[in-house]
C-alpha cells in the first residue's frame, strides 16, 4: 500500500504576514502530482514562518520564501535530500543556523 506524500504550508496569521499565500501558490503551480499540497492551519512555529512540513518524511522547513520552493522540489522531493539551509532547528538541531533569530 503506497501513501501519497503531503506538503503542509501554514496559512495562519504570522505565516500569512510573511508571504505564506505566495509560498502555497508556488507549490501549487509546480509539477508535484505525487504530492498533496495542503493549506494548513497553524503548525505552532509562528516565530519562524513561513513553515512548510513534508510528510511522511517529517521534515520541517522554516522561513520559506516563494523562491525556495524550487530548491525544496528539486533537492528534497525529487532527489530525497532535504534543503539544509531551510531546516527548522527545533526538529533538525544540527542545522540550527537556518532559522537562528540572530542570523542576518
Amino acid at each position: 500500500m503506497s501513501c501519497k506524500k503531503q506538503i503542509f504550508v501554514c496559512q495562519y496569521q504570522s505565516c500569512l504576514a510573511n508571504g505564506a499565500a505566495e509560498v502555497l501558490a508556488t507549490f501549487l503551480a509546480g509539477d508535484l502530482s505525487d504530492y498533496e499540497i495542503v493549506a494548513s492551519g497553524c503548525q505552532g512555529q509562528c516565530n519562524v514562518g513561513v513553515t512548510v512540513r513534508v510528510l511522511p518524511d517529517e521534515i520541517w522547513y522554516c522561513r520559506v520564501k516563494p523562491e525556495d520552493v524550487d530548491a525544496i522540489a528539486l533537492h528534497h522531493l525529487e532527489q530525497g535530500e532535504p534543503v539544509q539551509r531551510l531546516l527548522h532547528p527545533r526538529f533538525h538541531p544540527s542545522f540550527d543556523h537556518a532559522c537562528d533569530s540572530s542570523a542576518s
